[in-house]
């Protein structure tokens, strides 16, 4: 996708290879990954369970657990820019995950929000200690009266109610909406100028994650933030992104602006999702499921990953060599035989 002079490259993945060595085989979770992250403007990914979605964004944190978990191949650029607008561009893939570099990029220029805040937050300390932990760690000179401060305030800008008071709280004496508002203030606390959603509102019910995708949407705006939203919610991709990236068995299979998408979605599988979506317009019938399941992850696979299950398959050729990730029109990237 091409960048605009208001929008300059902020992330740039190029062939990216995740991989998990198990005992059972090798999983490639991310095989040959490519995108990039302009400043400003939001970036969507979709795909079922297992596509790669989650490693994707943990190995632009450098969190993918290790053992087993190993980034094998590819590059994550990342231009670093100072107050002048000169960029310094750095590939975090060569960045000792724990050392001092990836450290000060984590947390200051990328913020994430994780899918379940009571799994990622600390019970033992207060959400207040948490946030303002980050403050303390990536800026020097800050005290710990106008780290509270600061994050009283953010915690304020998040919507959160009392919070003079609730800065002391401990997480599960809020609820999961309140959680994650506090997991969003974590995200924020420092600035980044990459924010990422790995569905930040799966737990949530339908008009709690109305108020947080409004509460992310304003925040991004306010701040200036890119935004990469993972998501299985079509709608909500929808509604969140300037761009969408359809992945499956950890591949793209499909990159594109959400108008395009919506419009004129063009690899089977991307049809295949949009046929399950449920619809109240018109005469209600029964949703298309995609038929068959995922292949087994350890599965190397000759041909499109997708073949098994795809109803416009070429028997010879689809199963024969991989498909290339080919530009069919200006701004369309499509991962299929049938645009070659």
């Amino acid at each position: 996708m091409a960048a605009s002079a208001n929008n300059p490259l902020l992330i740039e993945v190029k062939d990216l290879q995740t991989y998990f060595f198990l005992h059972e085989g090798t999983v490639r979770a991310v095989d040959g990954v490519s995108f990039n992250i302009y400043e400003g403007r939001s970036l969507g990914v979709i795909g079922e369970s297992g596509c790669g979605k989650s490693v994707t964004a943990q190995s632009m944190m450098r969190i993918v657990p290790s053992p087993p978990g190993r980034e094998v191949g590819g590059s994550i650029l990342m231009y670093l820019r100072d107050g002048n607008g000169a960029a310094e561009v750095v590939d975090v893939l060569k960045l000792p995950a724990g050392g001092p570099k990836m450290r000060s990029i984590r947390g200051q220029q990328i913020g994430m929000i994780f899918q379940e805040p009571m799994t990622s937050l600390s019970p033992l300390h207060t959400i207040g200690d948490q946030i303002s932990e980050n403050i303390l760690i990536h800026e020097k000179g800050v005290t710990k009266k106008e780290a509270r401060e600061r994050t009283i305030e953010m915690l304020g800008r998040v919507g959160i109610p009392r919070p003079q008071r609730l800065v002391d709280a401990y997480p599960h004496q809020l609820s999961g909406g309140m959680r994650q508002r506090a997991m969003i203030a974590m995200a924020l606390i420092c600035g980044p100028r990459l924010l990422i959603g790995d569905e930040p509102t799966t737990a949530l019910d339908v008009t709690i994650e109305a108020q947080i995708l409004d509460l992310i949407k304003k925040l991004q705006a306010d701040l200036g933030m890119a935004l990469m939203y993972i998501s299985h919610d079509l709608a909500v991709v929808g509604e969140m992104s300037d761009e969408i990236m359809v992945m499956y068995l950890g591949q793209v299979m499909e990159h594109s602006t959400t108008d395009e998408i919506f419009d004129n979605p063009l690899h089977p599988y991307t049809v295949a999702l949009w046929r399950s979506i449920p619809t109240i317009e018109g005469k209600l019938e029964r949703l298309v499921p995609i038929s068959g399941s995922l292949p087994s992850p350890f599965a190397v696979l000759p041909g499109c990953r997708f073949f098994s299950r795809c109803d416009r398959r070429i028997p010879g050729v689809c199963d024969a060599a991989p498909p290339p990730l080919k530009e069919v029109v200006p701004g369309h990237l499509v991962r299929c035989f049938l645009y070659q």
